[in-house]
């Protein structure tokens, strides 16, 4: 007798680019997976509210409509994109490392109280996963590089900031270990300041840019420029599954974000 099972409904936007097509296409052999494209952010945001779609993908269409909608429809959630690297299957990388890199939009991550939002709204995700955040708060300089600029000073003493204050805001999270010397605890934050190569090195899991303008600089530089494989934007702070994703993406990038959409409802709807 054959084992039943949940056929998980995706819906993903096509516009100019045509490489979601292919991307959907070589998902095919996925026996419980129903990928359907949609031409209109208007045809989106409907599958997005349809409880039938165990997730959404933005593809190819514009952004600004679908998210501002979403946020609409979510009026009292608070909503953050984070982008997923995974370099697992990837033949040029000789480790196994996946990451959150946030805040990604050049509007995002503008003050303390949002980055701390942004850390938790992921540090959630990675525990939902299975895996111990590992948050490392970055700055635009050394710790010694203090007094060479007041650019500099201010955002190394609100890196400090940040991380005292995470360290509050987590100490009253019940879903994280609080008790347990640091050692053992079932998440870690640590100031890296500009060192984001050692974070990297360290297998930090969420990566915590000083603000969206450098976040959006590394994932570029490490997304589009060095190739590392990123799965497109998760958004965080809602149930539903939206994966943002560019618009100039290759075929391999948009399968990449459709097998992240699947894996998340295949947890969901396991959960």
């Amino acid at each position: 007798m054959n084992k039943s099972f949940t056929m998980i409904n995706i819906v993903a936007g096509l516009g100019e680019n045509k490489n979601i097509i292919q991307a959907s296409k070589e998902l095919e052999d996925i026996k419980d997976l129903s990928i359907s494209l949609v031409e209109s952010e208007d045809g989106l945001i409907e599958a997005f509210k349809n409880p039938e779609v165990h997730a959404t993908l933005r593809g190819s269409l514009k952004a600004s409509k679908i998210i501002n909608s979403i946020k609409t429809i979510k009026a009292d959630s608070k909503i953050n994109r984070t982008t997923y690297i995974n370099t697992a299957g990837d033949k040029r990388f000789t480790k196994e490392y996946e990451f959150l890199l946030a805040p990604v939009g050049i509007d995002e991550g503008k003050n303390t109280e949002e980055k701390i939002e942004l850390a938790i709204q992921a540090a959630n995700f990675i525990q939902y996963l299975g895996k111990k955040p590992k948050i490392a708060i970055l700055a635009e300089g050394r710790k010694d590089d203090l007094g060479r600029s007041e650019r500099i000073d201010k955002s190394l003493k609100s890196s400090e900031d940040l991380y005292e204050k995470l360290i509050d805001s987590f100490d009253g999270l019940e879903n994280f270990d609080n008790d347990s010397e640091d050692i053992s605890r079932n998440y870690s934050i640590k100031n890296y300041y500009i060192l984001l190569e050692q974070a990297i090195e360290d297998g930090f899991n969420i990566i915590l840019a000083d603000d969206g303008i450098f976040g959006n600089i590394m994932f570029r530089t490490l997304v589009l420029l060095d190739k590392w494989p990123s799965y497109g934007a998760v958004t965080l702070g809602i149930d539903e599954i939206y994966i943002d994703t560019s618009r100039d993406q290759t075929v391999e990038g948009y399968k990449r974000s459709l097998e992240l959409a699947y894996n998340l409802a295949k947890l969901k709807v396991n959960d």
